[in-house]
C-alpha cells in the first residue's frame, strides 16, 4: 500500500536535462517567444499541458513545424484544441500545434480531403508516415483561436512518442530563449485543521496565516499554535522577464524537521491525470473565492504520478511537548526561489472559530458506492468518485434536485436518474436534464428509458428536467438572395439556440454537402469559396441546424456567381 501512495517523480524526466535534446526543436513561431501559459500551470480541471504562445493578440501567423517529421495526427473539434496537428519526429518525440485557424499547403488539403470525405466539420485522422513528410521550419499552419481558446494563440506541447506523456519543454532548451531571471512570489499562505479534533490558532477552520517579507526575499511566519493533525497550503505564481504575464511554478518541497514531507515537480504527467487538479488545490476556496491554493498534504491519496510524499501524504501532527520546524521552497525552472519558514507548537489553547456545521443526515464514504433516493429523484455515487469522506446535502424542492453545491471536486463521474410521470410520451421526446451554473441552465447529455431520464456528471450542484420545443434561430446578416456575389470569398450565416443547444449544422450547395466551419464563440457558420463547389451562374444553399433534442429550422436562398476570372 504504501508503494503506492509514496508516489515517485518518473524516473525517465529525472535526468530529463541530459535525455531531452536542447537544440533539436525550434520556435513554431517567428516572432519572439513569449508566454501567456506555461507547463503545469493551474486551469480549471486540469493542468496545462504545454505552452501558450502568445501571437501578438492577433490569428493569421505562419506556424512551421519545430522539427522534421511527417503528420501523424490531425484532429479538429469545436472544443478542446479546436484545429490541432500532431508532428512525430524520428528522435522519438511528437509535437503538438493547437487552436490553428487552419493547415497551410498540403496539410490544408489533406483536411479538407478529409473533412468532405467524411462530410463533417469535426474529424480525427492519422496520416500514414509517408503521407504529409516536413521539414524543420516548414510552414505547416495558420495560428488562430479555435476550440476553447479564450484569445489567438498557439498552444504547443511536446509529448513521448511512445508512451503519450507531455514533458516541459523547458526541457528541450527553450529556457535559454524565455529568459527568467525573478524568483517566484507568494500570495497567500494557508493552515488547515485535518480533522474534527484538529485546532490551529484557536480555529476547527482553514484560515489565513501571516508572514513578513526578509531582505532576502524569503519569508519568515509567526509561531503556528496547533494540536492534532494539520497540513499546509499556498497560493504562489512565478513571472518571468519576456512575458507581462504571470504563470505556474515549477517545483514545491515541502519538509518536516528537515525530510522530505509533500514535494511535486512539473516534469512530465499524463494526460488522464490532469484531473487530479482539483485534488491538489483547495477546491471549495477556488469555486467560492476565486483562489488556487495548493495544498501540501492530501486526507486520503491520489495516483498523481509526480507527487512525492512521506508516509503522512504531507500531514503533520501536532502532540503535547513538541515543536516542529516546517519549511516550503518554491521555485522555478531556472533556479529562482523562496523558502517559507514555518515554526509549530503545540498548543491547548480553547477553541475559538469551531468548524462548520453540517447539517445533513447524507453522508459519502468514498471508498464505496452511494445511493440515495428522494421523491422521483436518484443519485448513485460508485466508490471512489470522491477524494474523501464528506458530507453531502441532497433534496428536491420545487422539481430541482440539490446535489450538495459544486464545491467538492469528484475523480469520478456519478448518475442522476429523474423520473417524470407527469408529461405525455410526445413531450418527453424533447425533454432533458439541465444543470444551472448559476446563469443559466446547460443541456447535458441525457439517456432516455420509458418515464425515466438519465445522466453521468462530475459536478455537484443543481439539476432539473426541462423540456426544449423551440427550434434553433438561422441568420444571415446581409441577404444575398438574389444577387450577384461573385466578388465574395465566404458566405457567412449566426446560429444560436437558447435552451438546449446546438447538435448539429449541415449545408448543401445545389444539392452538394458543403463545409461550414463553426466558430461556436462567435456562433458563426462560415463557408469559404475556395472550395470550389459553386457552380457557374445561379447557386441554391440550404443550411439546415438541430438541436440536442431534434428541433430543426432550416434556412434557404438563393445566390448568382461568376466562376471566370
Amino acid at each position: 500500500m504504501k508503494l503506492f501512495l509514496i508516489l515517485l517523480v518518473v524516473s525517465s524526466i529525472t535526468s530529463a536535462q541530459t535525455e531531452c535534446p536542447k537544440d533539436y526543436f525550434q520556435s513554431p513561431l517567428d516572432i519572439p517567444m513569449q508566454l501567456s501559459g506555461n507547463f503545469g500551470e493551474l486551469r480549471p480541471n486540469h493542468f496545462h499541458a504545454g505552452f501558450d504562445l502568445k501571437t501578438n493578440k492577433k490569428e493569421g501567423l505562419f506556424v512551421y513545424a519545430a522539427a522534421e517529421g511527417y503528420v501523424s495526427r490531425i484532429k479538429i473539434t469545436h472544443g478542446g484544441y479546436g484545429k490541432a496537428i500532431y508532428i512525430t519526429h524520428p528522435n522519438g518525440f511528437t509535437t503538438v500545434y493547437g487552436h490553428l485557424q487552419s493547415g497551410y499547403g498540403a496539410i490544408e488539403n489533406y483536411i479538407k480531403k478529409e473533412q468532405y470525405k467524411a462530410n463533417s466539420y469535426e474529424i480525427e485522422v492519422f496520416p500514414l508516415p509517408t503521407d504529409l513528410i516536413v521539414k524543420q521550419k516548414e510552414i505547416i499552419a495558420i495560428s488562430g483561436n479555435t476550440g476553447g481558446s479564450d484569445g489567438p494563440h498557439l498552444h504547443f506541447e511536446i509529448r513521448d512518442t511512445k508512451s503519450e506523456k507531455i514533458i516541459n519543454p523547458l526541457y528541450f532548451g527553450f529556457d535559454a530563449v524565455i529568459m527568467d531571471t525573478k524568483k517566484p512570489y507568494l500570495m497567500g499562505l494557508y493552515a488547515y485543521p485535518v480533522d474534527q479534533n484538529s485546532i490551529i490558532n484557536g480555529s476547527k477552520r482553514p484560515l489565513l496565516v501571516n508572514y513578513i517579507v526578509t531582505a532576502q526575499g524569503d519569508f519568515i511566519v509567526d509561531k503556528v499554535q496547533a494540536s492534532g493533525k494539520i497540513g499546509f497550503g499556498i497560493v504562489v505564481q512565478d513571472k518571468d522577464d519576456v512575458s507581462w504575464n504571470t504563470n505556474g511554478v515549477f517545483k514545491i518541497e515541502a519538509t518536516l524537521n528537515g525530510k522530505l514531507s509533500f514535494y511535486y515537480q512539473f516534469d512530465t504527467f499524463a494526460f488522464d491525470e490532469t484531473k487530479f487538479v482539483n485534488a491538489l488545490i483547495d477546491y471549495k476556496m477556488y469555486k467560492t473565492e476565486q483562489k488556487r491554493v495548493q495544498r501540501l498534504f492530501a486526507k486520503s491519496p491520489y495516483p498523481f504520478s509526480i507527487i512525492k510524499t512521506d508516509e503522512n501524504f504531507g500531514v503533520i501532527t501536532v502532540n503535547p511537548n513538541e515543536n516542529k520546524a516546517y519549511k516550503i521552497e518554491v521555485a522555478d525552472f531556472n533556479g529562482n526561489f523562496f523558502k517559507i519558514c514555518i515554526p509549530i507548537v503545540y498548543s491547548a489553547a480553547a477553541v475559538e472559530l469551531n468548524e462548520e456545521p453540517k447539517n445533513t443526515k447524507y453522508f459519502i464514504k468514498a471508498n464505496r458506492e452511494n445511493i440515495f433516493s428522494l421523491e422521483n429523484v436518484t443519485v448513485t455515487f460508485p466508490a471512489n468518485s470522491f477524494y474523501e469522506d464528506v458530507p453531502l446535502n441532497f433534496e428536491v424542492k420545487g422539481g430541482t434536485a440539490f446535489v450538495h453545491q459544486d464545491i467538492i471536486a469528484l475523480q469520478n463521474s456519478f448518475n442522476l436518474r429523474i423520473e417524470d410521470t407527469i408529461s405525455s410520451e410526445k413531450d418527453r421526446e424533447k425533454m432533458f436534464i439541465a444543470y444551472f451554473d448559476g446563469k443559466k441552465y446547460l443541456h447535458y447529455t441525457t439517456k432516455q428509458y420509458k418515464n425515466t431520464f438519465s445522466i453521468y456528471s462530475k459536478t455537484l450542484g443543481q439539476y432539473k428536467l426541462m423540456k426544449d420545443s423551440i427550434a434553433p434561430k438561422i441568420s444571415m446578416p446581409k441577404s444575398i438572395e438574389g444577387k450577384w456575389i461573385s466578388d465574395q470569398k465566404n458566405i457567412e450565416l449566426f446560429i444560436s439556440d437558447d435552451l438546449s443547444g446546438i447538435k448539429t449544422y449541415e449545408g448543401s450547395l445545389n444539392g452538394n454537402w458543403i463545409l461550414l466551419e463553426y466558430e461556436s464563440k462567435l456562433k458563426r457558420l462560415t463557408y469559404s469559396f475556395a472550395d470550389g463547389i459553386a457552380a457557374e451562374g445561379k447557386n441554391e444553399l440550404k443550411v439546415i441546424v438541430t438541436d440536442n433534442v431534434g428541433n430543426s429550422t432550416i434556412f434557404e436562398t438563393q445566390f448568382f456567381r461568376s466562376q471566370k476570372p
